[in-house]
């Protein structure tokens, strides 16, 4: 697989943590990620740790059949992990992978281990990722009726040539049924994922994409960048000259674009690639992520943070149940962040967030480059006077323009120079 772990340092068998991460738990909100790791077809431009029936054969403890079980072996590890303490649970989040392709029964059964094990919070977020074609009206009626209350659908395209390019294998005819099915089985959010950029898409078809999608009002949309990520199916393809790569210009058209078309909507834009109706629909659990929050990472290769330690489970999903099966972590590696670098990892999530970065977070010459950032138009403060930013005391909010969101990366790199 495309997708690699980084080198950190051993992790214990047993899953312990160092008393400095377990000292902070329960002051951050706290999540569980729940990877899962089968998919029907593996889509050309994917790196994630995905794994089709063809590529697992009838390796042990890899089953789809079985899957739900080790996944629900590791909770138990975790609140084994995390003792006694109360540490009720904010959010759940099923990705892949495509874990609709789990019964639904099983899926519950692993929100309901979380809730026996750590109990949820009386408003928790328990999102599914989903293909279109991998769901019917019955299974997101039993999805519903087993705890999970958000739903985000793979649309990706409303226009069949990009998706065939995109190797996705659904209809886009089908993406407002499968809607309007999680609308009727009671979802409290609905949210649609979109990819601008594939080899080929003129600006018009992805106009007609986020027209599509905007059609259906869901409560939530993503639109990412699609990046040529090497080592796969896609990378190979424009290595060869079968298909050009993305072009800056264009990409940056179609972000401009869709940012106009879902402001006119009434959408807001709350982290450069995501926009929701009100607040209330921001996705809680990727805010977990972009605010350093707590969470612990379940099934191969899933990655997980508690108090500054860090830590990455192995990949395969044979490896991964073998270890629950024999009373083993399966963590593959660790890493205990220290303070300087939480601090880099705040500028450089927080700079992403329609909330802002507190300018305490910047160092000196960190703090020297925001004055140039909102001259040139990529960002905005909080506090009128700029001058006043070079003062350690004081500290604004620095907030990206839809200009300074198309550079964000090179506005990181002025904030951390």
């Amino acid at each position: 697989m495309p997708s690699t772990l980084p080198p950190g340092e051993g992790a214990p068998t047993d899953g312990a943590l160092p008393a400095s991460a377990l000292a902070s738990v329960g002051e951050r909100p706290f999540g569980l990620y729940v990877h899962v790791p089968f998919c029907t077809v593996r889509c050309g431009y994917c790196d994630f740790n995905t794994y089709t029936a063809s590529e697992l054969g009838d390796t042990r403890g890899a089953s789809r059949s079985t899957y739900a079980q080790a996944a629900i072996d590791e909770i138990r590890l975790a609140r084994k992990v995390t003792g006694s303490r109360e540490l009720p649970v904010d959010t759940v989040f099923f990705g892949g992978g495509t874990p609709t392709l789990l019964p639904a029964d099983d899926l519950a059964a692993v929100v309901r281990a979380i809730d026996d094990e750590f109990g949820l919070a009386p408003d928790a977020e328990v999102t599914t990722e989903s293909n279109p074609d991998s769901v019917t009206a019955a299974s997101l009626e039993a999805l519903r009726a087993g705890g999970i209350n958000r739903i985000s659908f793979g649309m990706q395209s409303a226009v069949p040539e990009v998706l065939r390019v995109l190797d996705r294998t659904h209809d886009p005819a089908r993406v407002p049924t499968v809607v309007g099915w999680a609308r009727a089985a009671g979802f409290d959010q609905v949210s649609l994922d979109l990819i601008y950029g594939t080899p080929g898409e003129s600006l018009a078809q992805w106009r007609a994409s986020v027209e599509a999608a905007l059609a259906l009002d869901p409560d939530h949309i993503s639109a990412y960048s699609l990046i040529v990520e090497a080592g796969t199916a896609l990378a190979r393809r424009v290595g060869r000259g079968e298909l050009p790569m993305p072009d800056d210009d264009d990409l940056a058209d179609k972000y401009e674009l869709v940012d106009a078309l879902f402001t006119d909507a009434g959408l807001c834009w709350y982290e450069v690639s995501n926009w929701a109706r009100s607040p209330a629909a921001w996705c809680r659990h990727n805010i977990g992520y972009w605010r350093g929050a707590d969470w612990w990472g379940v099934g191969p290769g899933a990655h997980s943070h508690l108090g500054g330690t860090r830590w990455w489970n192995v990949k395969h999903p044979a490896a991964y149940a073998d270890r629950l099966a024999f009373g083993v972590s399966p963590a593959a590696a660790r890493e205990v962040l220290d303070d300087e670098t939480r601090r880099v990892e705040r500028v450089l999530l927080e700079t992403r967030l329609v909330t802002g970065l507190s300018l305490g977070s910047l160092d000196g010459p960190g703090r020297a480059a925001v004055p140039a950032l909102v001259s040139d138009g990529l960002a905005e403060l909080s506090a009128a006077d700029v001058a006043r930013t070079t003062s350690a005391a004081d500290s604004p909010v620095l907030v990206l323009t839809r200009r300074g969101r198309l550079l964000a990366d090179a506005v990181v790199r002025n904030l951390l120079p």
